[in-house]
C-alpha cells in the first residue's frame, strides 16, 4: 500500500485526525497556535510543558489524549537543540510515523512552527521514511492482533499552494530512500543480481529511462577480467546495469553514479568469520542507493543527464572461485594481483569505473560498503569521502551536509600507493590493515584517472545493527539523499 503525504491549510486546534503530531524544540513554550490547541485540550499541553513531563529532547515522545473534538491523540516529538531545523524536522517526522504505526493510527497530521520550503520537504521525507516497514518475508500477525496500517499524513501549513511542491519533492526523495532500504533488506536468495537488473528495468519503464544489462557473456566480450574474477565462484549470472536518464541539454556530459552490488559476500576463499556473516546481504547497499536515487531523479524530472551504474554479483567459495595469488587483467588493461579474495568490491568497481569512460562523464561518484577499516576510522555517523578532484569533493561534502548523509574527507596522498604495489602485477587488491580504507580508495583511483571522481565508503552508514529511534535496525537508505542533492545542485 502506497503511503501518501499531502499539505493542508489548517491550525493544530482544527485538525481532525487520529493522531496530531507536534514537533517541539527543547524548552518549547505555548505559541499562539499551540495556545488555541491547549485550550481545546483543557490545558493538558500547557501542563505537560510546564511540569517538564515533556522536555523536547531529541527523539523524546509523549502521547496526550485528545479533546472532545479534533485530534483523537496528540503526540509530542522532541527536536532537541538542533543546529539545523531541516535535519531535526526530518528526523522528528520519521519518529512520528514510526510511533503512528505502533499506535495503529491510519493517518496523522504533523505541525511544526517552521514552515519554510526546505523544512516542509524535510518533513515529507521523514514521514515517508518512518512509514516504511519490512514485511516481505515475515508472516502477518493473527487477525485479532493486527493494527490499522499507516496510510497517509497531512502536513499542516498556512499556505497550502506553496507547500505542495515541497511535499511532492520530499515524497519522491522518501520513496527513493525506502526503495533502497527495501532492496537492501531482502535476503540474498531473493535479491540476486537478476533481481536488481529487473528492478532497474522497472525504474526505466516507470521513469522513461534507457537501460542496458550486461551478463557474463557480454562482460567477457568487454574483457572485464577484474569483475569476472569475483563472479567466477558463483553460478549466478553477474550483472553490470546501466540506467540512462536524459533530461539535460543534448550533448551535455552526464553525472555518473556507481554502486557496488554484492548481493552476498562470503569473502570467497578468504572466507569471513561465521558470526555476523548474515549482514553481508547488505553488501549491495551502494547499488540500492544508486537505484533509489535514479528513481527519485526520474520522479523529480530534473533537467540534467545522469547515468546510474551497478556492478552486481555474489562472492562465493567454490572449486571455480578466484584464489589468493591469482593475477587478472582489468577492463582498463591493468594487471591486478588478488592477495585477498574478501577485497572483492574494489575488483568489481575497478571495471565499472573503467566502463564509465564511454559516457564521457562530467563527474563520477561511487558508493560502496567497501571496508571495515572505514567503520573503525569514522564509526557509524559519517561516510568516508575520497577523490581526485578537490572541487568535486567539496561539492559532495556540501551535498552530504544539506541532505543529512554526512561525509568526512580522508586523504589520498601519493605515499599511500606504496601499500598496493606488488612484484607480481601492476597493483594488488589490498594494502593490509594499516590505512585500509585509504588503500582501498587508492586502488579505485587507479581506474578513475580520466574524469573527476569521488568515492564514498558507506560501510559504517549504510545499515545499522541497532534501532536508532528514527529508523529501525537494518538499512538506512544512505546514500540516496546525498546522490539526489548532488544531482539537484548540478541541475540548478
Amino acid at each position: 500500500m502506497d503511503f501518501r503525504v499531502t499539505a493542508r491549510r489548517a491550525q493544530p486546534d482544527t485538525a481532525d485526525a487520529p493522531l496530531l503530531v507536534l514537533a517541539l524544540a527543547s524548552g518549547a513554550t505555548l505559541t499562539p497556535a499551540l495556545s488555541a490547541l491547549d485550550a481545546a485540550l483543557g490545558g493538558t499541553l500547557g501542563r505537560a510543558l510546564e511540569r517538564k513531563d515533556f522536555r523536547g529532547a531529541r527523539d523524546e515522545t509523549l502521547v496526550l489524549p485528545g479533546g472532545a473534538k479534533g485530534a483523537q491523540r496528540v503526540l509530542l516529538v522532541g527536536l532537541g537543540k538542533p543546529a539545523t531545523m531541516v535535519g531535526a524536522l526530518r528526523r522528528a517526522a520519521s519518529v512520528a510515523s514510526r510511533q503512528a504505526r505502533k499506535i495503529g493510527a491510519p493517518s496523522l497530521a504533523f505541525f511544526a512552527e517552521d514552515q519554510s520550503e526546505g523544512t516542509i520537504e524535510a518533513v515529507a521525507v521523514g514521514l515517508a521514511m518512518g512509514s516504511w516497514e519490512y514485511t516481505t518475508t515475515r508472516s502477518a500477525p493473527p487477525e485479532d492482533e493486527r493494527k490499522p496500517a499507516l496510510e497517509s499524513a497531512q502536513i499542516l501549513v498556512s499556505d497550502e499552494a506553496s507547500a505542495n511542491a515541497a511535499v511532492q519533492r520530499g515524497s519522491a526523495i522518501g520513496g527513493g530512500i525506502n526503495l533502497a532500504r527495501q532492496l537492501a533488506m531482502l535476503p540474498g536468495n531473493i535479491c540476486t543480481p537478476e533481481y536488481l537488473a529487473n528492478t532497474a528495468r522497472e525504474i526505466a519503464s516507470r521513469r522513461g529511462m534507457n537501460v542496458t544489462v550486461l551478463g557474463r557473456t557480454e562482460m567477457k566480450a568487454e574483457k572485464m577480467g577484474s569483475f569476472l574474477a569475483v563472479a567466477q565462484g558463483t553460478p549466478q549470472d553477474p550483472k553490470l546495469i546501466a540506467l540512462e536518464y536524459k533530461k539535460g541539454p543534448p550533448g551535455s556530459k552526464p553525472v555518473v553514479l556507481i554502486g557496488k552490488g554484492l548481493c552476498f559476500d562470503s569473502g570467497g576463499i578468504s572466507i569471513k568469520p561465521a558470526q555476523g556473516m548474515e549482514h553481508m546481504k547488505f553488501d549491495m547497499c551502494g547499488a540500492a542507493g544508486v537505484l533509489g536515487a535514479m528513481d527519485t531523479i526520474g520522479a523529480l524530472g530534473l533537467a540534467i543527464n545522469v547515468v546510474g551504474l551497478v556492478g552486481s554479483t555474489t562472492n562465493m567459495p567454490s572449486g571455480e572461485a578466484m584464489n589468493p595469488g591469482d593475477v587478472v587483467q582489468s577492463h582498463l588493461g591493468k594487471f591486478i594481483e588478488i592477495v585477498n579474495t574478501d577485497a572483492e568490491g574494489r575488483l568489481v568497481l575497478a571495471d565499472v569505473l573503467s566502463y564509465a569512460r564511454r559516457f564521457d562523464p562530467a563527474a563520477v561518484i561511487d558508493a560502496a560498503t567497501l571496508t571495515g577499516a572505514c567503520v573503525v576510522a569514522l564509526g557509524h555517523s559519517a561516510s568516508g569521502v575520497f577523490g581526485n578532484d578537490q572541487a568535486l569533493i567539496d561539492e559532495v561534502l556540501a551535498a552530504g551536509r544539506s541532505s543529512g548523509d554526512t561525509g568526512w574527507q580522508l586523504p589520498l596522498f601519493d605515499d599511500y600507493k606504496e601499500l598496493i604495489l606488488t612484484d607480481a602485477a601492476d597493483i594488488k587488491n589490498t594494502g593490509g590493515r594499516a590505512a585500509g580504507a585509504i588503500s582501498a580508495a587508492m586502488f579505485l583511483k587507479e581506474f578513475a584517472e580520466t574524469f573527476p571522481w569521488v568515492h564514498l565508503d558507506i560501510a559504517g552508514t549504510a545499515y545499522s545493527e541497532t534501532d536508532l529511534g528514527f529508523i529501525p535496525k537494518g538499512p538506512t537508505g544512505v546514500p540516496v539523499s546525498l546522490f539526489v542533492d548532488f544531482v539537484r545542485g548540478r541541475a540548478h
